[in-house]
Formats: C-alpha cells, structure tokens, sequence
C-alpha cells in the first residue's frame, strides 16, 4: 500500500453565486484516523469531495498521494441500481464476466486488476457486514436504509485504496451495524478520514479537526479531547471578548474626562478673551495652540476607539464562529398519573415482537432501541395515532407529538413563520421570532418554504410547534432525532431534552445520545420479544 497523504495547500470553494463557502484551508492528512466536523452547512461534504478530487478547488490546489476513495453521504441510485452498483464493483464484475466468457479485452483486464475472485470477496464482505447472501444483481429498491449503507460500506472495503474518505457511515446503521462499522475501522491501516456527527465513532479517531469560519484547526485525540479542548477555547474566547470590552468601557471613559479637561481650559480662554485681561495678540495664539491641540486630542481619541472596536470585533468574530444554540424555556408540564397505555398487536409487525403492553405513567423517559425492521418507527406511530394497531386499543390522556424521521409533515407550501404562526395563535409575532431565534431559526430560515427546509431546520421547527403551541404537547414520540443535526444542534437538543418535564419515547441508534438524556427506561426489541429494563 502506498503511504497515504492528502494535503491542502491554501484551498477555497466558491459557491455557484459566487459566495466562498472556505478559503485559504491548509492541512494534511495522513495515516492518522481523523475526524472532521462542523456546522451543517459549513462545507464538510464539499471539502471530501474536493479531497477526493470529485470537485476541483476555486483556489489553491491538492496534493493527493495513493488512490483515494470516497463514500457520498446520501446514498441516491438510480431506478434499477443493483446492489453491486452500491458497492461500486459492477463495472469490475461485469468485466469479470466477460473475461470468464471469452468476451473481455485489455480495459476489461484493467478494471479487474487481477480481482479475479471479487464475487467470492463481495460475499465475505457482505457477510462480515451482517448482510445475507445477496446475489450482486439484487435490486438496491428492495434493500433498506441500513442494508443499503452496509453494501456501499462493504465497496469501501473492496476498493483497494490507500485513503478511505467516510461521509457519515453510520448513518442509517443500527447498533449492530454500528459496531461492525468500527470493528472495521479497527482493521482499516490506510489513511482515513470520517466525516460524523457520531460521538461513538469519533472518540475512536486519532485526532478530530473543526471547519467553521476561522479554517481547519487539528485537536490530537478523539471526540472527548476535542471537547475539553474546544470548552477550554470557548471559555478564553469569551474571557478575551469580556476583556477587549472592559477596556474599551474604562478607555471611553478616560477618553471622556480627556475631553472634558479640554473643554473647560478652553472655556476658561474664552472668559479671560472677555474680560480683556489678556493683550489679543496672546489670546490668539493661545487660542490656536488650543485648537490644534483639541483636533489632536480627537484625532488620537478617535484612533483609539477605532483600534478597541476592531479589537472586541475580532474577540466577538472568535465567539460567534462556535455559539451555542440557547433552549428556550419550556412550559410547565402537569401530568396525570397514567398518560398513555397500549395493549395489543402492532401491524406489519412479525412474532413475537407484534405484541406489546405499555403504560407510561408521569413523565416517564423511555428510550425504544431494537435492530432495523424490527418495529421500532411503526410502534411511535400507532402510540401517535398514525396508525392504527392490529388488534387492542391506545388510551392517550395527553396531547401527544410525533416526529417522524423523514419530518413529512412540512412537506408543502407555506413559511415556517406561517406554519408556526397557524398553530401558536396566542403568542405575539415579536416574541415567536425570539422563541425561534433561541433555536437557531433566523429571520432568514423563518421566511423560507418549509419544503425548502434542511432536516435540522425542519426539526427545530417541529419542535416548536410541539412545545410552543397554544395547546403544548406533553408527550414527544422522537424517530431518530439527531439523525439531520450538526454536533453542536445536537447538544443543543439534548439540553432542550434533559429540562423537557413531559414524557419522552425516543428511538434511536446513537447511545450517546441516550445516554445524554437522563432515560428512565429501555424498550428493546429481542428475539424473545420486547423487553423493558432499566436503562
């Protein structure tokens, strides 16, 4: 294997309108197990590709050492796609056929590159993924979300590269696949660069380096390092913004009893040109010494508050690149003892997992984890109403709201400002745009189609709706919440979560997450049913 180097030597990226999404990035990346993070929308994904040399820079250039492959974020294939096509080795199987026909030629001998056992390959492959024996033709329309992201995982493996660039791998994965994913990474030896809001994954990197507006910068260590670090910057940033304006306060008022001295000695000039005390000759000339040391004194002054706003401008500029999303208060929430119960069967659901009974009394915290298909998403929906069970019934003593995964709901026309302004008809416009800024949801985002929203636009919102409605919901069925969030929304949600004084039923993959939440208890799917424990 060749020595994997990926460097970036003053690399920038303009948008299609012109706008820079980065520039001036310089970093390498070697054998490392790095891990790249930042805000939604700072240019992440871009910068894999530019990487990975699927996009060329607006500036700058890359420097690519051994054969680099990179795995897209959204897994999109096209009507007919195959499972090989996920994996990436079709062309190579196709040629392989061939050759085994009598029917190939040189390209076909170049893009096997002596693979000559690939089927067997993808079928190890697939198998350490947790996947069965799926013939390479098998339609990727009948896999799932996690299956599809199991197969492409598995053309990683087979790609023969030096660096493997990974755009949120678990994504989609259950915990099962997420564990099969890191054992991986455990045998991984090229290079390696994994693009994750996944906590779990991220403390098993080498080093994690940020992209927010100030650049790249490298924290040695993995997901907890890159935290106490990250804290610690935080707290000198805003120590040294708290500090520039300090000063520029204690100067402004020096500055200001300069300038009332200044002024009464000219006054006192004035009452001794007056009283004629003074021959005018000496008057004068004190007088435009006077005046020339006052426009001095301004235009030193004025340099100086200059130099101190430029100073608490760049502090402010550090602090605002990291803010963190403010919770907004939450209403109080009275419960009564039992707010939901369900005792029956769950459709589309196979034994012994199709049947259930569940109380939730006060506000209860549970988390629903299980293997993909298993059940999960249809048990919030017949909890929400949206479905109804097979057999038995749902009582439900409190308004409820139910957050799917895909938030289809604000699928449509109309602004997010509309859409919450509809369902919060109590609360003045003045003070829902400050609810909302507090969320992360600007003036901007307020004006823009709600199908026009990003996932963690969508979520924010959707939970307003839920909690800020004149008739607040008091309990939260959550499908895979932090699946569209950045790390720092996702802490964010978590905040909001531990202080919600409702109940809570969440499903989710991501146990650090969970684990954030203060759970009471764990709903689990097992083979021998559904099983509930103290978290």
């Amino acid at each position: 294997m060749t020595d994997p180097l990926l460097t970036l030597d003053g690399v920038g990226f303009l948008l299609a309108d012109g706008r820079p999404l980065f520039a001036d990035l310089n970093e390498t990346f070697d054998r490392r197990r790095t891990g790249l993070v930042g805000r939604n929308g700072i240019g992440k994904s871009v910068l894999g590709r530019v990487l990975a040399g699927e996009l060329p820079p607006s500036s700058g250039r890359v420097r690519r050492q051994g054969r680099v492959f990179r795995l897209a974020q959204q897994l999109a294939p096209e009507p007919g796609a195959t499972l090989a096509q996920l994996a990436g080795v079709h062309e190579a199987l196709a040629a392989l056929q061939r050759l085994e026909a009598g029917e190939g030629d040189e390209h076909d001998l170049s893009r096997l590159a002596d693979r000559w056992d690939l089927r067997q390959r993808l079928q190890a492959e697939l198998a350490r993924a947790g996947l069965p024996a799926l013939p390479p033709e098998t339609p990727a329309a009948t896999l799932s979300g996690g299956q599809a992201m199991r197969a492409a995982l598995a053309g990683a493996w087979l790609a023969d590269a030096d660096f493997l660039i990974l755009d949120e791998p678990s994504n989609h994965l259950d915990r099962e696949g997420r564990l099969t994913l890191l054992a991986q990474l455990r045998r991984w030896r090229g290079g390696l660069l994994v693009i994750s809001h996944d906590r779990e994954l991220l403390e098993t990197m080498d080093s994690i380096v940020e992209l927010s507006p100030l650049g790249l910068q490298r924290h040695g260590g993995g997901w907890s390092f890159y935290v106490e670090r990250r804290d610690a910057q935080r707290a000198q940033a805003e120590a040294e913004l708290e500090r520039c304006k300090l000063e520029r306060r204690q100067t402004a008022a020096r500055l200001q009893r300069e300038a009332e001295r200044q002024q009464h000695r000219q006054s006192q000039a004035r009452q001794e040109r007056g009283d004629g005390s003074q021959p005018k000759f000496v008057l004068d000339f004190r007088q435009e010494r006077s005046e020339a040391s006052a426009g001095r004194m301004r235009q030193r002054h004025d340099a100086v508050r200059a130099e101190l706003a430029g100073a608490v401008r760049e502090a402010a500029s550090r602090v605002a690149a990291d803010v963190a999303i403010v919770v907004p208060p939450l209403p109080p929430a009275v419960l009564p003892h039992e707010v939901l119960a369900f005792d029956g069967e769950l459709p589309f659901v196979a034994a012994p997992l199709a049947r259930l009974q569940l109380r939730l009394h006060g506000a209860a915290r549970l988390a629903v984890c299980g293997p993909n298909g298993c059940g999960k998403s249809t048990l919030l929906q017949v909890l929400a109403g949206r479905l109804a069970p097979r057999a038995g019934r749902v009582e439900r003593n409190v308004r409820q709201a139910w957050l799917d995964q895909r938030l289809a709901s604000f699928d449509g026309p109309g602004s997010a400002l509309e859409r919450i302004q509809d369902a919060c008809r109590q609360r003045p416009e003045a003070e829902l745009r400050t609810r909302l800024a507090q969320l992360g949801l600007g003036a901007a985002t307020l004006a823009t189609p709600c199908d026009a929203l990003s996932g963690g636009e969508r979520l924010k919102l959707a939970l307003a709706l839920a909690l800020l409605a004149d008739e607040p919901a008091r309990l939260l069925l959550l499908d895979e919440p932090g699946n569209h969030l950045d790390l720092a929304a996702l802490e964010a949600l978590e905040a909001m979560l531990r202080s919600w004084r409702g109940a809570l039923v969440v499903v989710s993959h991501d146990e650090a997450f969970l684990a954030a939440l203060a759970l009471d208890e764990r709903l689990e799917a097992t083979p021998d049913g559904w099983q509930r424990r103290p978290f």
